[in-house]
């Protein structure tokens, strides 16, 4: 049976650090976030696109693979900050990365949008259509960031990648689970910009071309649907929680990651997070936590990993994973 296995890992965020004590001018404070968000700074770019971070981040997960760019197949760029509306930003990396063999394409599912390439690069492979597949994650929120709100504190700009190769071995991608739910539309959103309000003065003034969330809904459906999803997950493929080596989460709060653990019944301490460093990264965040997983040396052949998250849409998923 073919299997896509992570072949290699990258990542890459700015170098530019906010802390938390630059909110207090919006009314919040260091104490709030961390206590809340688990946050304690975040990056954002100065100078750099969101094209440069998953170049970047691609470019380390093909050296970490033993590869070339040459040797990619297929790039698919998980983001919801592309360069432009057109052409797609999967386009900037190729060139980027003179990946010329590779096709490249976009894929928008917001914070849950590496699980969901991930899922489709592991398709590509195992249909033998492709035999190295770059999936980047990369995100650059600051540019839609009102700065004067207190949500503002959520989002850090970050990018993420792997390269998914073909195996005959017992390794690699069991199974996904993926939901849409798409009623949750107006819970994060970004008003304008698309056909249905295209920018404009008005748009403009209002501030409709930043993010708008409903984050008491957003917090209400992520504990609701992503613990139901992994025990789906699990059940059908006959693993039990204490099975699991460890989870790889996006990162939307601590506390929403808390209370997925307790629901699934595992030790928090296996939920491995980074957001005090990064925030949110949104498409960036899974990546860039199994890049530095991956790095450590945490994992030993046969451990079980299970990938979960959730998104604007809503979107939703989890994944389970065999070292």
């Amino acid at each position: 049976m073919i299997r896509a296995f992570i072949r290699g890992t990258g990542s890459y965020v700015p170098n530019n650090v906010v802390k938390n004590d630059f909110f207090e001018s919006v009314g919040s404070s260091d104490e709030w976030i961390y206590k809340n968000l688990g946050i304690k700074e975040r990056r954002i770019a100065k100078g750099e696109v969101t094209s440069d971070l998953a170049a970047k981040a691609g470019m380390r997960a093909i050296e970490n693979a033993g590869l070339t760019p040459m040797d990619i197949d297929l790039i698919i760029v998980a983001t919801a900050t592309a360069d432009r509306q057109a052409p797609s930003c999967a386009c900037f990396v190729q060139e980027k990365l003179q990946a010329k063999k590779a096709v490249a394409f976009d894929l928008s599912a917001v914070c849950s949008g590496a699980l969901f390439a991930t899922s489709t690069g592991v398709q590509f492979i195992t249909s033998g259509m492709y035999e190295n597949v770059l999936v980047i994650g990369a995100d650059t929120f600051s540019n839609i960031t009102d700065w004067t709100r207190r949500d503002a504190v959520f989002f850090g700009d970050g990018a993420g990648a792997m390269v998914l190769s073909r195996t005959n071995e017992d390794k690699g991608f069991m199974d996904f689970l993926l939901y849409t739910d798409g009623t949750g539309k107006d819970h994060f959103t970004i008003p304008a910009g698309g056909s249905e309000q295209p920018a404009s003065e008005n748009s403009i003034k209002t501030g409709q071309h930043f993010f708008q969330m409903n984050g008491p809904e957003v917090y209400k459906t992520a504990i609701e649907v992503v613990p139901k999803c992994i025990k789906k997950l699990l059940e059908r493929n006959r693993v039990t929680i204490d099975q699991i080596k460890c989870m790889l989460p996006h990162q939307p709060s601590i506390k929403i990651l808390q209370e997925v653990a307790r629901r699934v019944e595992m030790p928090f301490q296996k939920v491995k997070t980074n957001m005090d460093k990064y925030a949110n990264t949104s498409g960036g965040t899974i990546p860039i936590i199994l890049d530095e997983v991956s790095r450590n040396d945490e994992f030993r052949r046969g451990d079980l990993v299970l990938f979960a998250a959730v998104g604007a849409g809503w979107t939703w998923g989890s994944a389970l994973y065999k070292w």
